[in-house]
This record gives structure tokens, sequence and C-alpha cells, in this order.
């Protein structure tokens, strides 16, 4: 999964919160940013404002597949798309919508 990246964190939701991955994550360098399952014997720490930055990521990316154009890429060609995207980036940034 992470073979081949090169990070300083590693930021995951719950679900990939497992000794390997968190260990693995440590051999490569990375800080691994992942909250504790509740049935964890030993609750592990990690960097709750990080981990806040990582939902405001994936929010934009859940704007960006709700507008039609986007979601199903009218625009045939790479630079059409890309100016769809930043111009909806735009809109979210400009809280227009």
């Amino acid at each position: 999964m992470i073979d081949g990246l090169e990070a300083q964190h590693l930021i995951a939701d719950k679900g990939y919160d497992s000794d390997a991955i968190v260990e693995k994550a440590k051999n490569r360098g990375m800080q691994a940013v992942i909250p504790p399952r509740k049935n964890r014997k030993t609750q592990r720490e990690y960097d709750r404002h990080l981990y806040r930055q990582r939902h405001l990521v994936e929010n934009a990316f859940l704007h960006l597949k709700r507008w039609r154009g986007i979601a199903t890429r009218y625009a045939k060609n790479l630079a059409s798309f890309l100016a769809a995207v930043q111009i909806r980036c735009l809109v979210l940034w400009l809280n227009v919508s």
C-alpha cells in the first residue's frame, strides 16, 4: 500500500488501524496519523489537528464529485476537464454555491 511513497505522515481513518500498517509506516520513516479503534487494548496517540485536515480534503473531493460536469467528465480533453475542476475549487473556496 505505501511502497514507493515518500512522505512524512501516513494519514488514514480507523479502518486502517492495525499494528502491521503502523509498523510499516514507521519503518518507512512516516508518522502514522491513524486514530485507534475503540476496542484496542492500548490506545495510541495521534495528531488530532493533522487528522482534522484530512477531513477537509475528503470534503473537497465530495463536493467535486457532486458537480455533474466533473463526476461524469463531460469535458473530453484534459485542459477543459482541469479548467472545470479549477473553477469548481474556486467556487468552493469563495463559498459561492
